[in-house]
Formats: structure tokens, C-alpha cells, sequence
């Protein structure tokens, strides 16, 4: 497949990059920075541009055959380049005709936000509320563009990420209330989810969590 890939040189983004390569896929990586991207390939194409210009997404899309996006920014960093950006894309992915998208979110927020109570104290009461509460926000307007969109799409809702192994032996798709999840899985198996989702409608139109 042609695929594109939106925060190619993030930490989940690089793996995307990586993984999919490594399965014969064609991948466009669309940086801001392209000496960020220290991935050489055959297969690679790198787009320069910024995913808050929409003027730059809409060329860099076209011929391909699906969208993966993970896109993101410190949690302590106001704006909303996760819902805009992405607003942008699907704005993109509809003029060109391009119908499946993967898109990377979080867990713990909406319908999800029981699972913190298996994070610790510290976690569910200090950091989710005072550093994390804009970009949960974030997330969520995300999440609900998304499913406004008509795309066919999935979003994956990781735990907290790790830069662990990849292992292909995680959780997926669980209630917000499943018990005994670590709350957490690295960003290469948060990878291998996404890629798996290009082929299968397990979850189309879900918002499956993951978690070890």
C-alpha cells in the first residue's frame, strides 16, 4: 500500500515508519522538520510541511491509498495541533479520495477515563488534571472529528507509551472497566496495531484501548 504517515518523527510516528517499510509498504512521512527524520529507505518519501497549514496537506496526499496519523505535542504545550491537524487532514483525505484512516489518541479520557483508576495516585490526581487536562481536551475534539468524518477509521487509545520491544502480545479493544491492565505498552506495539488496523475491520469505527 501507499501509505502516508502524519508524525512520522514522533516516537510512534518513527516506528509506524519503520514497521511499515519493513512490510513492503510505500510510505510518505509528512515532517516539519525533515533532518529530524533519520530513517533512509528505498520506499521513503519525506513532505515537508506543517499539519496547521492545510494548504500543505492536500498535495502531499495524493496517490495515496490510506492515512496513518500521530500526531502530537508536549503535554504541557497549549494549542490544539492534535484536533486541527487532524481536521485538516480529513479535510484532505476527503478531496482526494482517500477513505481509511488509523489515528493515534490516548486513553483516559470520555468513555475511557475509568481506566485511570489502575494509575497511580499520583498519576490519576496530579498529572491527568493539571498536565494533561488541555491535551485530553485536545484528544477528545480529536477523536470527535473523526467520528463526524465518515471516514473509515479507527482510532487507537494507547496507554501510557513506552519505548519497550515491540512484542505483537498486548491488549486490545477492552471495556474501560477490564482489570489487571499495566497501563501501559511500548510505541512499537502501539505501531504494529495500527498497521494491522490498514486490513482489518475488527474495529472500524472504534476506539479500541491498548494496553499490556
Amino acid at each position: 500500500m501507499k501509505l502516508i504517515i502524519f508524525g512520522a518523527t514522533g516516537g510512534t510516528g518513527k516506528q509506524l515508519t519503520e514497521q511499515a517499510l519493513a512490510q513492503g509498504h510505500t510510505v510518505t512521512a509528512f515532517v516539519r522538520d525533515p533532518s529530524r527524520m533519520d530513517i533512509i529507505h528505498s520506499n521513503l518519501n519525506i513532505a515537508q510541511g506543517d499539519v496547521m497549514d492545510p494548504g500543505a496537506i492536500l498535495p502531499a496526499m495524493q496517490g495515496h491509498d490510506a492515512v496513518l496519523c500521530a500526531i502530537g505535542s508536549p503535554a504541557n504545550k497549549i494549542g490544539k495541533i492534535r484536533s486541527t491537524g487532524t481536521q485538516n487532514i480529513i479535510r484532505a483525505m476527503k478531496a482526494s479520495g482517500i477513505k481509511r484512516l488509523v489515528c493515534q489518541t490516548s486513553l483516559g479520557y470520555g468513555d475511557s477515563k475509568e481506566t485511570l483508576r489502575q494509575t497511580p495516585f499520583i498519576f490519576r490526581h496530579i498529572i491527568v488534571p493539571f498536565i494533561l487536562k488541555k491535551g485530553f481536551a485536545d484528544h477528545a475534539l480529536q477523536e470527535e472529528y473523526i467520528k463526524q468524518s465518515q471516514l473509515e477509521w479507527v482510532i487507537a487509545r494507547p496507554a501510557n507509551l513506552t519505548d519497550g520491544a515491540l512484542t505483537r502480545t498486548y491488549k486490545k479493544g477492552f471495556p474501560a472497566t477490564e482489570k489487571q491492565l499495566k497501563m501501559k505498552i511500548s510505541r512499537a506495539d502501539v505501531a504494529d496495531f495500527m498497521l494491522r488496523q490498514l486490513t482489518d475491520n475488527t474495529y472500524l469505527r472504534k476506539t479500541p484501548g491498548l494496553s499490556y
